[in-house]
């Protein structure tokens, strides 16, 4: 067993290991560092285990550097799940050491693996985060008679206020949606041209679903697809979205056009224990699966904080909700590319 570095050369045998391994996400794929290194130019350290030539197992990993959160090897960046994919124990640890080998090498503060499964019970790991995953009935009227009755009632209430749905192909009515949603969560934004390059990088695997209220767009998710599942990331809605359960139908419009594509799992995403993201999934029937964010710490002592929840940040977070929308999404996307 050998591990290198990945080269231009590996993208093909890369890619189809990613989507031959069963806990492979889009995430995984040589395209997400793409994405990565042309909207935020952070450098990626990607290593592969192999065997008589052949791939064993993979690690994607990009650094980010960061005068505010600190310095950090992190698998993957602006990703939900990440982590070592192989296909026994000693691919797996020789990816693990030879991360942790670049981690001391590159002085960092800390390797973060983000896993859906416990790899390292020695690391120390942050229970902050679940995601909720569902299999899908093949049949869209059996899913809406499996949503709890009062999110149902949501679901129809949006049908009757006559919501219609387009499928984009710019980020252009998504953007104003999205932006004005996460200032108003105290959130930095991401610049418009990171999800441009989403479009252009994913290409089919991306996809804007956009809800219309009377011809006006009152809600939009941009979802992930990989394999038979399809992963809503990026959402956002005015507050005459809230007014006709215009998210509410979003998503399910988002699952009935699933199940005509032939998908079988609907990925609800993260979210952090006990916030209203978690509880509108749980109000959804999905129930939480704890992730598994690992840590092996250089230079720091203990696992970083940078959410949302960390009090040091409400300050922070309370001042930005009240910035004019203007101001927020110039100074954000200089933030948020931080954040990972």
């Amino acid at each position: 067993m050998t591990v290198r570095d990945f080269e231009s050369s590996d993208a093909t045998s890369w890619d189809a290991f990613v989507r031959a391994h069963p806990d492979g996400s889009v995430f995984h794929l040589t395209k997400w560092r793409t994405v990565i290194q042309r909207a935020f130019d952070h450098r990626s350290h990607y290593l592969i285990a192999e065997r008589d030539g052949k791939i064993q197992g993979i690690l994607p990993l990009a650094r980010i550097r960061s005068m505010l959160f600190g310095d950090s090897l992190v698998s993957v960046p602006f990703a939900v799940y990440g982590g070592i994919l192989a296909i026994d124990s000693s691919a797996h640890d020789d990816l693990a050491q030879a991360a942790q080998e670049l981690a001391n090498e590159k002085r960092v503060d800390y390797l973060e693996l983000r896993n859906r499964t416990r790899r390292h019970p020695d690391w120390p790991q942050k229970d902050l985060y679940v995601t909720f995953r569902k299999r899908l009935d093949p049949d869209p009227d059996a899913n809406l008679a499996r949503i709890p009755r009062r999110q149902r009632a949501m679901v129809r209430r949006g049908i009757k206020a006559g919501l219609t749905t387009e499928i984009d192909s710019s980020p252009d009515r998504f953007y104003p949606l999205y932006a004005a949603s996460v200032r108003n969560l105290g959130t930095p934004v991401f610049p418009r041209r990171y999800f441009e390059i989403l479009c252009e990088v994913l290409g089919k695997d991306c996809e804007i679903l956009t809800v219309l209220h009377e011809g006006r767009p009152v809600s939009s998710v941009m979802s992930f697809y990989s394999r038979d599942e399809v992963l809503p990331y990026y959402g956002g809605g005015t507050v005459e979205a809230r007014n006709v359960a215009a998210n509410d139908f979003m998503y399910w419009e988002l699952m009935r056009r699933a199940c005509d594509r032939g998908i079988q799992i609907f990925d609800y995403g993260r979210s952090k224990r006990e916030t209203g993201s978690y509880r509108f999934k749980k109000h959804w029937g999905f129930e939480p699966e704890p992730l598994f964010y690992e840590y092996a710490l250089v230079r720091s002592k203990k696992m970083p904080e940078v959410n949302p929840l960390n009090p040091k940040y409400q300050l922070f977070i309370r001042a930005w909700k009240r910035l004019p929308l203007a101001v927020a999404n110039a100074v954000g996307p200089l933030i948020s590319k931080n954040l990972g």
